[in-house]
């Protein structure tokens, strides 16, 4: 089992001056002590627009400073806005092959298409086309950071000339590519293009093993199409997290942080928005209120541990079911809400010195040995993708230096 850690930068309101710089400097710390008690990935999200719920627009700066911070955790796009509306492809995969030299080949890419209006409809994107869009852009970034030179492409979302694409990536054929998953019809999407599954949804381990069941059954089979260079087969689910030595105390400091998480996902689907004038903290307030009954049953609910929230024992109880159900990663959410930074720091010391390692010590035989059962049916996978046809020397266009020189050519031509 690998472990990583996962970024919104939430910011509740009332904001105060420095809040949000503090916000990000504080995540930089825990991604640096995450990296020094080895955890695996850091993940970051990438959204607009989203005022309190995710103030993570920038997601490659991040990441950048992660990579210069740290050492050996893989820096993550959880993911990165590929439809060309948002992010260029060309500019995408730009970015990417830079911050893979970057992070010394550290980096995974993966493919989200935002789910909200605001997002959408700042960047004037059809929400019925969103998810063909994402995909026709994700498989173009693909072929951008792997040929030389890129051939160009005529597509629904983009258009782009024949030019290559620099810098390539560190990583050979490039960095893993994922996709943002929130239920089973996402999860079957992923398999179908051989993409990591980023399992944004909070499930239990139960419906864990059907998700995994569903998705290793579709790479197994002849739906498998990547659209990728490579099929990244894992599976990575995201828990809560909040550690202590005192269930009490571990729900105290953490649970509050993530019920705002989850209220404010429906939330921004479901409500207007007034821009510059969010009020989803303070809403969330009010939709909190219960009487003492509810709240001890509330209590009661996360101590039965469906939620990544305890005792170390807890946790390894809760790890362990995921392991169990198939599941290749855990990502932990631990800057929710108002959470605080030394709690967060707590819990990632907490988990390291007395759960990850027993977790971590078979990881090696265990990835070998699924790579190994898995690596048939991958490269019949590779047997079915269509490629994006080369050029040869002589097919390669020329590129006028101006548009005189244009006129010349034609002119000779």
């Amino acid at each position: 089992m690998r472990f990583g850690i996962f970024y919104e930068h939430q910011l509740p309101k009332p904001w105060n001056p420095g809040d949000e710089a503090r916000l990000f400097h504080e995540a930089l710390d825990q991604v640096v002590l995450a990296d020094r008690l080895g955890y695996d990935y850091a993940w970051e999200v990438e959204h607009h627009f989203l005022e309190e719920y995710s103030h993570s627009s920038a997601p490659e700066v991040f990441l950048a400073a992660c990579a210069a911070l740290t050492k050996t955790i893989r820096v993550g796009h959880g993911i990165r806005q590929v439809i060309p509306n948002y992010n260029h492809p060309a500019r995408t995969a730009e970015g990417l092959g830079t911050l893979d030299i970057i992070s010394r080949g550290r980096l995974d890419f993966g493919i989200g298409e935002g789910a909200t209006r605001l997002e959408l409809g700042g960047f004037g994107i059809p929400a019925r086309e969103k998810r063909a869009l994402a995909l026709e852009a994700a498989e173009q970034i693909a072929n951008m950071m792997v040929m030389d030179p890129y051939p160009g492409f005529e597509g629904k979302g983009f258009s782009f000339p024949c030019r290559n694409i620099v810098p390539k990536p560190v990583q050979s054929p490039h960095p893993p590519m994922w996709m943002a998953c929130t239920n089973r019809d996402t999860i079957k999407v992923a398999a179908a293009n051989g993409l990591g599954a980023l399992a944004f949804s909070f499930v239990d381990p139960q419906e864990a093993r059907d998700w995994a069941e569903i998705y290793y059954g579709i790479i197994r089979s002849d739906q498998c199409v990547p659209i990728g260079h490579a099929v990244n087969a894992n599976l990575a689910m995201v828990s809560n997290f909040s550690v202590h030595a005192d269930r009490a105390e571990a729900i105290r400091r953490g649970q509050e942080g993530f019920e705002f998480f989850s209220y404010a996902v429906n939330a921004l689907v479901a409500h207007d928005a007034l821009p510059g004038r969010s009020t989803l903290f303070e809403d969330f307030q009010k939709s909190r209120a219960r009487s003492d009954d509810e709240i001890i049953a509330a209590t009661k609910a996360v101590a039965r541990n469906a939620s990544g929230i305890g005792t170390p024992a807890d946790i390894r109880d809760h790890i362990a079911a995921f392991q169990a159900a198939g599941v290749d990663q855990v990502i932990f959410l631990q800057q929710a809400g108002r959470n605080q930074h030394a709690h967060i720091c707590e819990s990632l010391e907490l988990f390291a010195a007395q759960v990850m390692g027993e977790f971590k010590a078979g990881v090696a035989e265990r990835e070998a040995r699924k790579a190994a059962e898995l690596a048939p049916y991958i490269e019949a996978a590779m047997a079915r993708k269509v490629w994006m046809k080369p050029l040869a020397d002589h097919e390669i266009p020329v590129v006028p230096a101006s548009r005189k020189t244009a006129q010349i050519n034609a002119v000779a031509g």
